[in-house]
């Protein structure tokens, strides 16, 4: 104890009483190492308090009335005229009690840690883990539900699909011709609404009438189709979907195999307003080719200069001969009317 060593000289002289029914006597107080030390005249040692177990009777009275803390009935009284002695006391009782640990300080901090512990897993890691469990349980059957629930809210806004009963067979065969990894996609041609493409859970694709209307050729739609499809092997639409909505769209999913109108309506509206991921000419490139369809269509659409494009144009997989056609040519002719003209 290194306050010790400014009051390891100093004596006082007070009143000790071992009992409540014994006597006071006068007394010569010491204080030693970590120790307070009560005497009689002839210097026979009498007590000794432990300092750090030394508590006061009567804070800020005289005289002042010390024991040993858990013992009140052994008093010793120190009066006002030993002011030096009393503040040496007090001075090393206050430099104990601050050293000693605090156990319910530690638990506190303790808490603390595992309530921030805690608030970060719920924002940081668990909202990720339910999202990529729902991902990873949800059976394409429900992906079919989920992707129609979702056409069925956006048709308020984008309008019924188009549904011409000569071109819807063409549609089919477009599809058949330019499958998904998990097989043919439903493809949907809408009036408006959607930019160009977009891809809804369950395998799912919507296609602007633009794409069929104001095109000589099926490679432009086919185009937007394996975009499509390259952008749901590198971002499950359902994943991008469930991370739109947040972690109680994937909770409400896991525990009832539902997302409320609510959900749906809000990611239709951020699906045909928002824009597409970007897609690296590289990936495009190995898409035209893995799925045999020529490149140039799909960049003269997108920037009929060519400018912005011009990777797709000059690296064009089919640049010196033709793949496999799409579809017939009646077929095609079919899904240019596939809105009723």
């Amino acid at each position: 104890m290194t306050a010790l060593s400014a009051y390891d000289r100093i004596e006082a002289t007070g009143l000790w009483r071992p009992t409540p029914d014994d006597q006071r006597r006068e007394v010569i107080v010491s204080i030693g190492e970590a120790t307070l030390t009560i005497s009689d005249r002839n210097e026979q040692a009498l007590a000794h308090w432990s300092i750090p177990a030394i508590a006061r009777a009567n804070p800020g009275q005289h005289p002042a009335i010390f024991h040993p803390d858990g013992d009140p009935g052994e008093t010793l009284e120190l009066s006002e005229d030993e002011a030096e002695m009393i503040g040496a006391i007090e001075t090393l009782r206050t430099a104990v009690e601050r050293a000693r640990p605090r156990p319910g300080r530690l638990r506190l901090v303790g808490f603390g840690v595992s309530v921030a512990v805690i608030l970060a897993l719920g924002i940081f890691w668990l909202p990720g883990a339910l999202r990529e469990h729902a991902v990873g349980v949800v059976p394409e059957v429900k992906r079919s539900e989920i992707g129609s629930a979702l056409l069925s809210r956006i048709r308020r806004v984008a309008g019924s699909p188009c549904s011409d009963p000569q071109a819807l067979p063409a549609l089919s065969r477009l599809s058949a011709r330019l499958p998904a990894p998990q097989g043919p996609a439903r493809l949907v041609a809408l009036r408006g609404g959607v930019r160009d493409a977009a891809h809804l859970p369950g395998n799912i694709v919507l296609l602007n009438r633009s794409l069929f209307e104001d095109h000589e050729e099926p490679d432009v739609a086919a185009g937007y189709i394996i975009a499509e499809h390259l952008r749901a092997q590198i971002d499950d639409p359902l994943r991008r979907m469930l991370d739109h909505l947040g972690m109680m769209a994937s909770l409400r999913l896991l525990t009832t195999g539902q997302l409320s109108d609510e959900m749906l309506d809000s990611y239709g509206e951020d699906l045909l307003t928002g824009r597409p991921a970007p897609l690296t000419d590289e990936a495009l490139l190995a898409g035209f080719e893995s799925w045999s369809v020529r490149s140039t269509p799909y960049a003269y659409a997108r920037d009929v200069t060519g400018e912005t494009t011009l990777g797709l144009i000059e690296a064009d997989p089919f640049a010196s001969e033709a793949p496999e056609p799409l579809i017939p040519d009646a077929d095609w002719l079919r899904l240019q009317s596939i809105c009723g003209g």
